[in-house]
């Protein structure tokens, strides 16, 4: 019951009239998450060889630039992400996702590798272009994870957070334009 909560609240924060408009993908302005209104903080599009890959947002109820607070913070926030290329398969996904780990935790994923593989296997099944993912960290249900909606994976623990939210603002991030974009 509480994900079904949890999951209402996200979905009503989506469903917000103001948007922001990145990579051909509407970003809502607003998520409510655990009863929290958050703010989107950032947003901005991975790009690889000169294409968009997927649109992302993160959102925070404070706005801060320090990529290692954000990292570090212990309180509600989210990332979304939106599929916008079709090249994207299961198992680039996974690669890519298994390398931002690793670059996340400075190549020391054994303390977290069991959260991790749970973590991927929300990537297994198809990707297709227009999915969406919500990865949404509160501190007492941990990072809850979703695909088009629908809860996927529940994965506690905020050393799992730091590493999940560092594939994209640590000092190797997936890329570095993006970061500097959820930074903004």
């Amino acid at each position: 019951m509480k994900h079904l909560l949890t999951l209402l609240f996200i979905l009503s924060g989506f469903c917000s009239i103001a948007q922001t408009k990145v990579g051909g993908v509407e970003l809502p302005n607003e998520m409510v998450i655990k009863e929290q209104q958050m703010q989107l903080h950032g947003s901005g599009t991975r790009v690889k060889l000169w294409m968009d890959m997927y649109a992302m947002g993160l959102y925070m109820k404070n706005k801060i630039s320090d990529a290692e607070q954000i990292i570090n913070k212990d309180e509600c926030m989210g990332i979304r992400l939106e599929i916008t290329s079709g090249l994207i398969t299961s198992e680039k996904m996974e690669k890519a996702t298994r390398e931002g780990f690793k670059n996340a935790t400075k190549g020391n994923i054994t303390p977290i590798a069991k959260e991790i593989e749970n973590f991927i296997s929300v990537f297994l099944g198809e990707i297709e272009k227009k999915d969406r993912f919500e990865f949404v960290y509160c501190p007492i249900e941990g990072t809850l994870v979703y695909k088009n909606g629908k809860l996927k994976a529940s994965i506690k623990g905020i050393d799992f957070k730091k590493a999940l939210f560092g594939i994209w603002l640590c000092d190797k991030p997936a890329d570095k334009n993006l970061k500097e974009d959820l930074l903004k």
